[in-house]
């Protein structure tokens, strides 16, 4: 056998040195991750132990803007609290009998008399009696009684004594928009009116509420299907202590939510549908991808987080992709400005949409060394048909605010109270959600949109949307 010659042998030992300070490279890369990660552990460690987690942003700015808005010009207009529509009653402010200055005895001309307003809450309950005539059926011998327009129900007997139709809707406000539990909503009734309301008295109200806005709920939901689009996201929840999940799906004009057991895609469908063929824009959540005939757009602002947080970690060249990726959502998002600003047509914006989908998948096509990357670059492959559906079609979102927003207020209340304890609690959630949201985007007072669906027979109900497409 040949012995290597002095030239291999040093080109050998070239490539083993080359091979030793690659890899001398990598250790320091990932040694130097692996400090800023457990720094950051460290840090997200230390604050989920504070006292203000996890809702404090960090120390304050070393130099603040000034707050309020700012002084001059460009100040707006002042707010001031309008006059009554209706004077209930009237007072009168006479002057001192002595300056109150100078104290002297001589005593204060009058000059003119001014007004001042002032609205009060009235902490007295109004009790009522319905005298209800009971009778039978001369033809069929059936019982039959009476009902006023005010009264909720024909209990008699022992349930004679009721909550009204306004004190219920404030209990359905209080605790499904408001987030107070069932035990803080009897001391508000009995400290503010001296109303005795005990928990599960409480708890009745909103099944029952609930149960008589079904109709409403069903209409809620077929509005949702009928929307060119929609914009869907989920939540963790609870069901009797078990992991269930709070699903919201919003329309241009209704939203829907929905406490399920589940969180895959036929959870989600009893609210979209199956067969859902307008625009959906969400998280990019794999379920979503089920939905066969809707057109996709995938959130770009989980992106952009996403993009951020590999920067936070990400040393030497595997900074480059993340940051690539990041500059080319960001450009899309100035097209669709320039485009809604009016600087460029939208079959221009649609054009560069197309430009943009190609350069993303010239990007991400190889593959990445750095692991993270690499799951980034899978993820915008999948989905890259659904990135700039928003620069093809005007009026298309970039991201899902809209469900962000409308699922934000139910995640702050369960943090007070975690969620449901029955299943019937659970379709009750779903039910007052929806019809409480749809009322504050139809304009609708809810309370007295609440209490008129309470006082109304069967069949008799309002409808706050009529079924279908609107």
């Amino acid at each position: 056998m040949a012995q290597p010659t002095d030239h291999e042998l040093l080109q050998e030992n070239r490539l083993l040195r080359q091979a030793l300070a690659d890899k001398d490279r990598r250790i320091a890369q990932l040694e130097a991750r692996v400090v800023a990660l457990e720094a950051r552990l460290e840090a997200l460690a230390r604050g989920s132990k504070r006292q203000a987690a996890p809702f404090s942003k960090g120390p304050p700015q070393a130099d603040p803007k000034r707050p309020g808005r700012k002084s001059g010009d460009d100040y707006g207009t002042k707010a001031y609290r309008s006059i009554p529509p209706v004077i209930d009653e009237t007072y009168e402010a006479p002057l001192p009998e002595r300056c109150p200055k100078c104290g002297a005895p001589g005593g204060v001309e009058l000059s003119h008399i001014d007004r001042q307003y002032q609205v009060e809450i009235p902490r007295r309950p109004i009790y009522r009696q319905f005298n209800v005539a009971v009778g039978r059926c001369t033809c069929c011998a059936g019982r039959v009684q009476g009902r006023h327009p005010l009264q909720t129900s024909n209990a008699l007997g022992c349930c004679a004594s009721q909550v009204g139709p306004q004190a219920q809707a404030a209990v359905v406000l209080l605790n499904k928009e408001l987030g107070l539990s069932q035990g803080k909503i009897g001391k508000f009734f009995r400290t503010f009116f001296g109303i005795q309301l005990t928990r599960g008295g409480s708890c009745q109200i909103m099944l029952r509420a609930a149960e008589r806005l079904e109709e409403n709920y069903q209409a809620i939901v077929q509005r949702v299907q009928a929307s060119p689009w929609i914009v869907p996201d989920e939540t963790g929840w609870r069901i009797g202590g078990l992991l269930a999940w709070l699903h919201a799906a919003v329309a241009q004009d209704a939203v829907a939510y929905l406490v399920h057991a589940r969180r895959g895609f036929e959870a989600s469908a009893l609210l979209i549908g199956k067969g859902y063929a307008g625009t959906l824009i969400h998280d990019g959540w794999a379920a979503y991808g089920n939905f066969a005939l809707a057109i996709h757009q995938t959130c770009l602002g989980h992106l952009l987080r996403r993009c951020q947080e590999l920067l936070e970690t990400a040393v030497g060249g595997a900074v480059h992709f993340p940051r690539k990726v990041k500059a080319l959502l960001q450009e899309s998002l100035e097209v669709r400005d320039r485009r809604d600003g009016g600087e460029i047509k939208p079959a221009t914006a649609a054009r560069k949409a197309l430009e943009l989908e190609k350069r993303m998948a010239t990007l991400v096509a190889p593959r990445k060394t750095h692991a993270d990357n690499q799951r980034l670059a899978a993820h915008l492959w999948d989905h890259q048909t659904e990135l700039f559906t928003f620069l093809e079609f005007p009026g298309i979102d970039a991201t899902n605010w809209r469900a962000e927003q409308a699922i934000r207020p139910a995640v702050v209340n369960r943090k007070v109270w975690g969620g449901n304890r029955t299943q019937a609690g659970a379709h009750a959630q779903g039910v007052l959600l929806s019809v409480l949201g749809t009322a504050q985007r139809a304009r609708v007072e809810s309370v007295e949109f609440l209490a008129k669906v309470l006082q109304a027979l069967p069949g008799q109900r309002p409808l706050l949307l009529a079924s279908g497409s609107g």
